[in-house]
């Protein structure tokens, strides 16, 4: 901040101030398809929509605490790292003003999946093959621009699936439990030994020297994800 600014002589309300609000895709990986938490809305606008968490910045709040608010406040998941994802700022998005919106990325593990405990205006939508939402079965639009926040945040998380699975599979996995995060993610089978070499030679893995146990067949080798430098 620059020691010598006199703020007496500013006035803010020369200028538009538009609001600031987060919006959390926390993606999950259920029955082989990544899935994104939701809220149904009840109030306007959009009342009895399907959301996703978010809510207003304020004025003395970073923009990532905010999300890790509205995650621990709106969705009840705490200790959650965020990743800022994209800003979405058509002026037309919000019907009630303008509304600038900051999304943020929360990868949930298994672990963290199985702990939610939805309520009847909560829900985990699959994101189908084809890019659209599901909810028992049926199709669903989702409120304000939220479908293209999904969608995005779908395609950013498919460019840095590689790095990001290891947030979506248990803190020891095998490594058919790693591809299938890949294939759930990307929307396409991968081939078993291409993948397998290329995870083991690309590093950032370290095998247990433990085993999965219940299988009938050979049980595969428990891996670990290396800490970053």
């Amino acid at each position: 901040m620059e020691q010598d600014f006199d703020p007496s002589g500013y006035d803010p309300g020369a200028y538009d101030r538009p609001s600031v609000a987060v919006d959390c895709v926390a993606i999950g990986i259920v029955d082989g398809e990544p899935a994104v938490l939701l809220i149904r809305r009840d109030q306007p606008p959009f009342a009895g929509h399907w959301a996703l968490p978010g809510g207003f910045v304020a004025i003395d709040e970073s923009l990532e605490a905010a999300a890790v608010r509205v995650l621990r406040d709106k969705a009840k998941i705490g200790d959650m790292p965020v990743e800022q994802v994209h800003c979405f700022g058509a002026v037309d998005r919000d019907p009630r003003m303008r509304i600038i919106a900051i999304a943020y990325r929360a990868l949930l593990s298994p672990v963290r999946t199985r702990a939610l405990r939805l309520t009847v205006g909560e829900c985990l939508a699959r994101i189908g093959a084809d890019g659209r939402l599901y909810h028992d079965g049926q199709p669903i639009a989702l409120a304000f621009d939220h479908d293209v926040i999904v969608a995005h945040t779908l395609a950013r998380l498919r460019d840095a699936i590689d790095d990001a699975a290891f947030a979506l599979v248990p803190c020891r996995f095998t490594l058919r439990e790693l591809q299938q995060v890949h294939e759930a993610v990307l929307g396409q089978p991968l081939n078993k030994p291409a993948f397998r070499r290329r995870m083991l030679e690309r590093g950032g893995l370290r095998g247990t020297g433990d085993f999965e146990g219940g299988r009938a067949f050979r049980p595969a080798e428990l891996y670990v994800q290396l800490p970053k430098d």
